[in-house]
């Protein structure tokens, strides 16, 4: 179907009452509002691109006011709005009072004529006697770079028939004084009486046949600009918009995109969807909320190839616009095509400054997490609950307590504005509650399952942001710090300062600062935070005899082929995540170095681990890759990164072998990995080792004939030189890696590395804790120093200190 339609001769511009799509663009937001004036763009700028738009028109403000002058409604609106503002009629009095003024009109024949005319154009276009359309708001203020609007008025679908059509836009022109709409104008500082409001009018995509969501151009809880975040969920939007089902959630690395081998998807997580909306039978606009099918919710809205077409058409109207967008799109069931159906600036983070960081961190240890749920902002906050279910009750809030709810809609920001931050049931990082939160600031973890009935009213809480994607709501009222740095400001150093990444869950909050990639990830994080089951256990099922623990594994991985594409795919979006924060910077990534007793705990871990009476000493790191206990493990490990490197793209990723004994021990190792298609050298792939055992010191030269470069584990360095288990309370006075016999084998491997010619760098704590370690490094000529996020600014600093022979600070 073409997106475009041939219009009627226009009527002088002061008449003008309707426009079509493809007859405007984003210079017309006076006449047709932001939404309807991006609509007409891309169809009229962009559709030769192959961006696909519904095809429809819109009404514009000059038919809105034609509307308040014959039905003489200005002076009365004016009266309305005084009052209100003086304080003598109240919110929701207002409300009714203006709405009541617009759903009592008649829409006068110079309005009503050219929207039938139009109507039946549209009908004609399509096929049909009389087409389904979709009926939305689109105030004429709508989208400006610091105002979203978002759902401030309201849109009706699957609307047929002429008679339909007007009732919807006579209610659609009421819905310009909701009660939300004026308290968001109130609070933005517009003029209700300038305000207009358009219409528009759009042939319906049958997507509760199939499905539809939301796009960013960009990460909505960081504002990381180079992936895309692509929310599905299964029926009509609402349901994603008005956060009432966990979606899907995607994520694109754009700058791959134009690269047709690579499927850059570095994020592919399946929601719950346990509701769709649907068009219900029995009359135009009506909807209904139905169950899900296990095979629904089990398995993803869109296809690979639909991700990243999305993706695509993100970055193509994002660069048009020359700023972040916030798009809608939507799937007709009938044809199988995407469209596109909404799209406006996005407000939050398109217009911060990208050197400009701010920090939370909580300063003492947190206690258990009452509730967990996905992160909105990266704040913390602190406050006594406050449980309101139903907007009845908004009144019961009290300033400055953290709103716990089912979910929001844009009744809700009166309120919502009011708390130090805010809990939801339902909903995921697009879904209202999130995209009104990111735009008010407020912190909020949202799609918390059951926090409405863990929770308990006036119960001191506090809500975490701060600790990556996943937010955490701890009771008690913790202590907190905030910090703020230009990092525009920081000095260069000679030194590549790279980062510690825990999880790729937090891999994109710190892209800010101006480190030179990641120096050490470690995989088993990955693998027990987000895949929870031990490798052999995805390799060989059939071999977990706990029936409990067999069927949480089939839960986890149903919808795979089998449990151990799970695994690889998993593993593999993980560290492509926190690849795309990085690249085209290096990221080392360490291959596992699980402990016995750290994998027996792994979902089925149980069935394949020997017990030890000293894990630290034991069956880890490099031992284990060519092992017959663990080689299929090894294998899939092996695998996740063939995917990160050839599939996804990443080939900035480097792989890092620990805790390898001996030189036979590498070479095993070696050969293990390129039995699984890993060659040191073939398509730039470098291996790395940890420089963790004093024979890796002894023999620096040997090993560095088989590997491109070391990265000092200090941790089990110092342990082994001292002969001092790290983890004895006892002994942890003795535990110092500035110990003269510590640093003599750090400065001997150094020169050791340089002379052989391959890279050297250090990824321990020891720079972050002691200022003089970090000198020292710089004095002995060490290549990197690879820190956790929260020590970066602080170290940069003393090592430019020590790169000009200048005293460094003291901690």
């Amino acid at each position: 179907m073409s997106s475009q339609v041939p219009t009627k001769p226009p009527l002088p511009v002061k008449d003008e009452v309707i426009l079509w799509f493809d007859a405007i663009g984003r210079g017309d937001v006076g006449r047709v509002g932001g939404k309807n004036a991006s609509l007409g763009e891309m169809v009229s700028m962009l559709g030769g691109a192959g961006i696909a738009v519904p095809p429809g028109f819109a009404t514009t403000a000059a038919a809105y006011r034609a509307l308040v002058e014959h039905n003489r409604i200005g002076d009365r609106l004016a009266g309305i709005v005084a009052q209100y503002r003086s304080g003598a009629m109240p919110l929701h009095e207002a409300g009714e009072g203006a709405r009541r003024l617009f759903l009592d009109a008649e829409l006068p024949p110079s309005v009503a004529d050219p929207i039938v005319s139009a109507y039946r154009d549209l009908s004609r276009k399509a096929g049909k006697r009389e087409v389904a359309v979709a009926v939305r708001s689109s105030a004429t203020a709508e989208d400006l770079p610091d105002a979203s609007f978002a759902g401030q008025q309201e849109s009706f679908l699957n609307v047929v028939g002429e008679r339909a059509l007007l009732d919807a836009c006579r209610r659609c022109f009421a819905s310009l004084f909701t009660d939300r709409a004026i308290s968001y104008r109130e609070a933005k500082g517009f003029d209700h009486l300038q305000i207009a409001l358009s219409i528009g009018i759009q042939v319906m995509v049958r997507s509760d046949l199939a499905g539809s969501g939301v796009i960013f151009s960009i990460d909505t809880e960081t504002g990381f600009p180079r992936v895309a975040v692509i929310s599905a969920a299964w029926g009509l939007g609402e349901t994603v918009v008005q956060g009432r089902v966990d979606p899907d959630s995607y994520m694109v690395f754009k700058p791959f995109l134009s690269d047709g081998r690579l499927k850059p998807i570095v994020e592919k997580r399946v929601g719950a969807k346990a509701q769709k909306l649907i068009y219900a039978t029995g009359g135009s606009a009506r909807t209904e909320l139905v169950e899900c099918s296990r095979h629904e919710r089990d398995h993803p809205v869109l296809e690979d190839e639909e991700i990243l077409e999305l993706a695509r058409w993100a970055v193509l109207i994002e660069r048009h616009y020359g700023c972040a967008m916030d798009l809608e799109w939507a799937k007709d069931g009938e044809s199988d095509k995407l469209f596109l159906v909404q799209a406006r600036p996005e407000t939050v983070h398109g217009t911060r400054s990208a050197t400009a960081l701010k920090t939370w961190r909580l300063t003492g240890k947190a206690p258990a997490p009452v509730v967990t749920g996905a992160a909105v902002g990266d704040a913390i906050a602190s406050g006594a609950a406050c449980i309101i279910r139903s907007t009845d009750d908004i009144a019961q809030f009290v300033d400055g307590a953290i709103l716990v709810t089912d979910n929001t809609d844009p009744d809700w920001v009166p309120v919502m504005r009011r708390a130090a931050g805010i809990v939801t049931d339902h909903g995921g990082p697009t879904s209202h509650a999130a995209i009104v939160s990111r735009e008010l600031g407020v912190p909020a973890i949202v799609g918390a399952g059951d926090a409405t009935s863990r929770l308990t009213a006036g119960q001191d809480l506090t809500l975490s942001c701060a600790e990556g994607d996943r937010g955490h709501v701890y009771p008690g009222r913790l202590p907190f710090v905030s910090e703020e740095v230009d990092t525009a400001s920081l000095p260069l150093t000679h030194t590549d300062l790279m980062l510690n990444v825990a999880s790729p869950a937090s891999a994109f909050r710190w892209w800010r600062l101006p480190s030179r990639g990641v120096g050490l990830a470690r995989m088993e994080f990955i693998i027990s935070n987000l895949i929870r089951v031990h490798p052999m256990a995805l390799a060989h099922p059939d071999q977990v005899s706990d029936a409990a623990e067999r069927r949480e594994i089939e839960l986890l991985t149903r919808g795979y082929d089998h449990p151990r594409d799970y695994f690889i795919e998993t593993l593999g979006r993980g560290i492509a995540k926190i690849a795309a924060a990085h690249h085209p910077h290096p990221v080392i990534m360490r291959l596992s170095d699980f402990k016995t007793n750290e994998y027996a705990h792994l979902l089925g871990g149980a069935a394949f681990e020997p017990h030890e009476e000293n894990p630290m000493l034991g069956f880890r790191g490099a031992s284990r890759y060519y092992h017959e206990r663990y080689r299929d493990g090894f294998a899939l490990e092996c695998r996740a990164i063939r995917f990160v490197r050839e599939v996804i793209g990443f080939e900035n990723v480097i792989v890092m072998v620990p805790f390898c004994r001996t030189l036979g021990e590498a070479d095993r190792v070696i050969t293990e990995m390129s039995r699984h298609g890993l060659m040191r050298g073939e398509r730039g792939l470098q291996l790395y080792m940890m420089a963790e055992i004093p024979a890796n010191v002894v023999l620096a030269e040997q090993f560095a004939a088989r590997f491109d470069g070391f990265s000092i584990g200090s941790n089990d360095l110092t342990q082994l030189v001292l002969g001092v288990d790290r983890d004895s309370d006892l002994l942890a006075p003795l535990f110092d890696e500035r110990d003269p016999a510590v640093m003599k084998m750090i400065a001997d491997l150094i020169a050791r590395a340089r002379k052989a010619g391959v890279k050297v760098g250090i990824c321990g704590q020891a720079p972050s804790n002691y200022p003089e370690f970090a000198e020292f490094l710089v004095r002995e000529g060490i290549d990197s120093i690879s820190l956790n996020p929260d020590s970066f600014v602080a170290t940069l600093k003393c090592v430019a200190a020590a790169e000009a022979g200048r005293v460094v600070p003291a901690a």
